[in-house]
């Protein structure tokens, strides 16, 4: 009989100190051993949900700064690199060092049939060979992807070929994903692509879901949630969305100490399958706001990393609507606040912008004041519908927690600890651009909003003159007009736009030297030409933060 083999990764996912974590999944039950030359490493057996086995493993003995080539061997047997291909290796950040960091997100999976690509080059793969090619000269020390990871309502044709061959596709959902098994087929689809393999087994990564990562706009509102849960498909995808992103990407979010004391974790370790412990999990998670904490924080040198559920923490009750739930924003100012002067660097990872060109958020905003009644009955009905049909559900439709997330921001950057910048980090609307806020002068920290998407996907031509238009001159006046109409308070805070809009696959770098220095540079794949052989190109590039020691 045949020994164990890889189906999936290694991922490189936590890397820090002297520890890392690799993630894999093994086509059987298995001791699965990451083995390093220098006598770094680690052990774990499998563990099952849903007949698919998998291990986390943890290495220990990493030397800071240091690139170690590792292998992949189950049950004694080396199982990656194959023959003849280079070593995956893992290196753990110098806190001495810059702290670099790229980040993007929307990145459909699906392979074009020749060498046109409908959508254009897919910036993660053109990063991936670029980073080959030039030996990993500039290899990012954290790979954050701000959600649609994978798309469950938008399968490719190889996807709806294989779902046909498992059920009727004339019945719903039809050719989306409707249950766990069905999601493993999107993540073999994504992360077996060659390149993002192999930069995905070097480059430890961050991840959240948005929402193609389980359907369009979800979590809209409470009208929408109770339209999806009369389908009845909707409980299966929905559970079997939040079961395969603890698997795939939730657990490797998390630190070696984290696992330990992770309770869910150890049970399904523990259990001979533990589908129904990620189940029963998974409805809580589905029922309660908050039950489960998918947010969570990574410490880079001096750089810290909040990663925000900005889909499953909602809370959907109009008279109490909130892109957080209570506990979660308390989580995020508790993490935001705690150590003042520990960092000189704060990221806040949303997978929906903060702030928006301010046509959009006005209506946004409006848009919320009338479904929650403001002037009356049938312009709540009215305006629910045109909430559903425009997607108006980023933080600007949660009033409450966009001013929320202003005045921490705001607190953070005040004081002689302030850091010397507070960068919001999204994707979503499948364009990139750079938004400053403009805080009294006692707020010291250097705030923007990053956006940049898709890596991989594409924006119809009217959205793109829609957002241009959002940031126009009369943009602003249709919103200042809107803004009256709703009956709107004053905001917060104001905003104007650096940089952009920006269309195309591309994905954005923040080289974090220090409490003088940070720059951004935005690279786009070309439009046109072999995939194959596509470059990044710079598309733009600037210091956020300069000082004496920049």
């Amino acid at each position: 009989m045949a020994g164990a083999e890889l189906r999936l990764g290694p991922l490189l996912r936590y890397a820090d100190g002297a520890q890392a974590t690799v993630w894999v999944e093994t086509d059987r039950p298995c001791e699965v051993e990451i083995a390093c030359d220098t006598g770094a490493g680690g052990s774990s057996h499998t563990w099952r949900v849903a007949g698919h086995h998998y291990a986390l493993v943890v290495v220990d003995g990493l030397v800071p700064g240091a690139a170690t080539p590792y292998r992949v061997r189950l049950d004694g047997a080396q199982a990656w690199p194959e023959p003849g291909a280079a070593a995956p290796t893992v290196r753990t950040p110098d806190p001495a060092e810059s702290v670099r960091v790229v980040f993007g997100s929307c990145r459909w999976a699906a392979k074009p049939d020749g060498d046109h690509d409908p959508v254009g080059p897919d910036a993660l793969d053109t990063l991936s060979q670029q980073l080959d090619a030039d030996g990993y000269a500039e290899r990012p020390d954290v790979l954050l992807l701000l959600g649609d990871q994978v798309y469950a309502d938008e399968t490719s044709a190889a996807t709806r070929e294989w779902l046909a061959t498992r059920r009727d596709l004339a019945e719903p959902p039809g050719a989306e994903v409707a249950d766990y098994e069905e999601y493993t087929q999107l993540y073999y689809e994504s992360w077996l692509d060659p390149e993002v393999r192999r930069l995905l087994a070097s480059v430890p990564s961050c991840m959240i879901f948005d929402d193609h990562d389980v359907i369009d706009d979800w979590n809209t509102s409470e009208a929408w949630l109770t339209m999806i849960r009369a389908k009845p498909w909707w409980r299966e995808r929905v559970l079997g969305g939040l079961m395969s992103y603890w698997v795939h990407q939730h657990l490797g979010n998390l630190s070696p100490a984290e696992l330990e004391t992770d309770k869910l974790y150890a049970a399904v370790r523990a259990a001979g399958d533990g589908a129904e412990l990620l189940r029963d999990f998974a409805i809580r998670s589905d029922e309660e706001p908050g039950a489960a904490r998918w947010s969570y924080r990574r410490d880079i040198g001096r750089t810290r990393i909040l990663m925000v559920d900005s889909r499953a923490a909602r809370v959907l009750q109009e008279d109490r609507r909130a892109l957080l739930a209570d506990s979660e924003m308390a989580w995020l100012r508790e993490q935001a606040l705690s150590g003042p002067g520990t960092y000189d660097h704060l990221l806040i990872g949303s997978s929906l912008p903060w702030l928006l060109p301010p046509a959009v958020h006005a209506a946004e905003g409006w848009n919320a004041a009338l479904c929650a009644g403001g002037r009356g009955a049938r312009w709540a009905g009215f305006a629910e519908k045109v909430r559903q049909a425009a997607d108006l559900e980023h933080w600007a439709a949660f009033p409450r927690s966009f001013a929320e997330l202003a005045e921490l921001i705001a607190e953070v950057g005040r004081g002689a600890a302030a850091p010397a910048s507070v960068l919001v980090l999204s994707g979503d609307v499948h364009h990139a651009y750079v938004a400053e806020p403009e805080y009294p002068a006692d707020v010291r920290s250097k705030v923007a909003q990053l956006t940049c998407s898709p890596m991989h996907n594409s924006v119809p031509a009217p959205l793109k003159a829609g957002f241009r238009f959002g940031w126009s001159r009369a943009g602003r006046a249709i919103g200042r007009a809107l803004a009256r109409h709703g009956r709107l308070p004053e905001q917060p805070v104001a905003w104007k736009k650096t940089g952009g809009p920006w269309f195309g696959n591309q994905i954005m770098t923040l080289e974090l030297g220090g409490p003088d220095s940070a720059r951004l540079r935005l690279q786009q794949a070309g439009e046109s030409g072999d995939a194959r052989t596509a470059r990044l190109r710079v598309a733009d590039e600037r210091e956020l933060v300069s000082g004496p020691g920049a």
